[in-house]
């Protein structure tokens, strides 16, 4: 009189989350659902371990778990490659007053 296994709604949305968490990652717009994926995946993977067995979805955890993490280092290097950006482009102007020609 087992019951029968039954998907986890709860880990489709972590892989939903997840993805778009990388896809848009490099627009730093991706921390957000990256986040809450990953919150939800602790949620999921502690329901599905008190369930023994009979609440599926353990690889779309992990799936979704992995795209959120790679949409976090993602966001973490374009912020890396914009301050450099910011900071090469204020090395490169002039510093002091800028005095017109002919001027002592």
């Amino acid at each position: 009189m087992d019951p029968d296994p039954a998907p986890s709604t709860k880990a489709r949305a972590v892989f939903a989350l997840g993805l778009v968490g990388f896809l848009t990652g490099a627009f730093v717009g991706g921390v957000i659902p990256a986040t809450i994926a990953l919150l939800l995946a602790r949620q999921a993977a502690r329901e599905a371990f008190t369930a023994k067995g009979y609440l599926t979805g353990s690889v779309w955890i992990r799936r979704g778990r992995r795209l959120a993490w790679a949409g976090i280092v993602l966001a973490i290097t374009a912020l890396v490659v914009a301050s450099i950006a910011g900071l090469l482009h204020l090395a490169s102007t002039p510093s002091g007053p800028d005095f017109a020609p002919g001027t002592d």
